[in-house]
């Protein structure tokens, strides 16, 4: 009988099944048992406790979600109230923040890292949003602060076009509107793998032809893209402030201003599918390790944290 028991939800698709089997082993070796298959939109609450195939949640010694494509309202709610209980991978916190554009974006901006200059104004105070168009040069991008691969994501032109958005604006149930300054680059952004504050890999998205969204699901296609020092410490420290223990943070080259600028972190960054790999895409065994010590790390602190008084003076005494 393992030492520990860890809860996981990992996707299947893509390869997923097969990385799933390999960092189940990788927890073997560290005497950590594994139940995976714990879908938060199987589990239900009851008596103090969230059970989801006949697994009381909170009894487990961490849990780890990553399952971006079919994450729903209702898993969140239940992930959320878990991470008050026991450990989570990512922390509920980091990761509720950097599914919301706006949120992120705002808190890199203060702490110092490009992101694009942006407005957040209510949904029926257009004229914010055309003021700052104007210093943008008439170019912007409107974005759903929860939206994610591309969905949702709108070019507008110059700021005669926000009134040809007004009947869509209308419709939202959002009270809010966000917009980006439109950055000119090269149709191609970098996707930086961060796993406990270390990088891990790096990979390029590319647009289509005759298109400028780089995400997969709206037709890009992954390119092999060496990245530079620059690129790495920012990634780095934009992983850092969200909290997110593991971190995919999308930046493009902004031609304009000659300098780097954080798109998005995201809280799920997908491992290199079969096919990638393939080509050249080889960071995979490296996340799965790294992934497998910050579980276990997290688990040995949440330990130690909960052991008494005395024992803690024993343990910290012999380090």
């Amino acid at each position: 009988m393992s030492k520990y028991t860890v809860g996981l939800w990992l996707y299947q698709n893509g390869g997923g099944e097969a990385i799933q089997r390999k960092l189940i082993d990788r927890l073997r070796e560290r005497d950590i048992g594994v139940i995976s298959g714990l879908d938060l939109a199987q589990a239900m609450a009851h008596k103090g406790s969230v059970v989801c195939n006949g697994v009381v949640m909170e009894d487990l010694d961490l849990f780890f979600s990553y399952n971006a494509g079919q994450q729903t309202q209702y898993q969140m709610y239940l992930y959320e109230m878990l991470d008050r209980f026991i450990p989570t991978i990512n922390n509920f916190q980091s990761f509720a923040l950097t599914e919301d554009k706006f949120k992120t974006s705002h808190l890199l901006r203060r702490h110092g890292i490009n992101t694009p200059d942006y407005c957040l104004c209510r949904r029926n105070n257009l004229d914010a949003l055309r003021t700052s168009m104007i210093d943008w040069g008439g170019r912007a991008v409107y974005k759903p602060t929860d939206g994610w691969g591309g969905t949702g994501i709108v070019r507008l032109e110059s700021e005669a076009a926000l009134g040809m958005l007004q009947p869509f604006i209308n419709q939202l149930q959002t009270q809010h509107f966000f917009v980006e300054r439109y950055i000119v680059n090269d149709h191609s952004d970098y996707r930086i793998d961060v796993v406990d504050g270390e990088f891990i890999g790096c990979y390029g998205r590319k647009a289509p032809k005759d298109d400028w969204k780089t995400n997969i699901t709206s037709g890009g296609s992954v390119i092999i893209r060496e990245p530079n020092d620059q690129v790495i410490e920012l990634a780095i420290k934009a992983a850092k402030v969200t909290g997110l223990e593991i971190a995919g943070v999308d930046l493009i080259y902004d031609q304009e201003r000659e300098e780097y600028v954080v798109l998005e972190v995201n809280g799920i960054p997908a491992f290199a599918t079969p096919e990638q790999e393939g080509f050249g895409l080889n960071f995979n065994e490296c996340k799965i390790e790294k992934i497998a010590n910050l579980i276990e790390r997290k688990i040995i602190v949440k330990k130690t944290y909960e052991k008494p008084a005395e024992v803690k003076e024993l343990i910290y005494a012999a380090s």
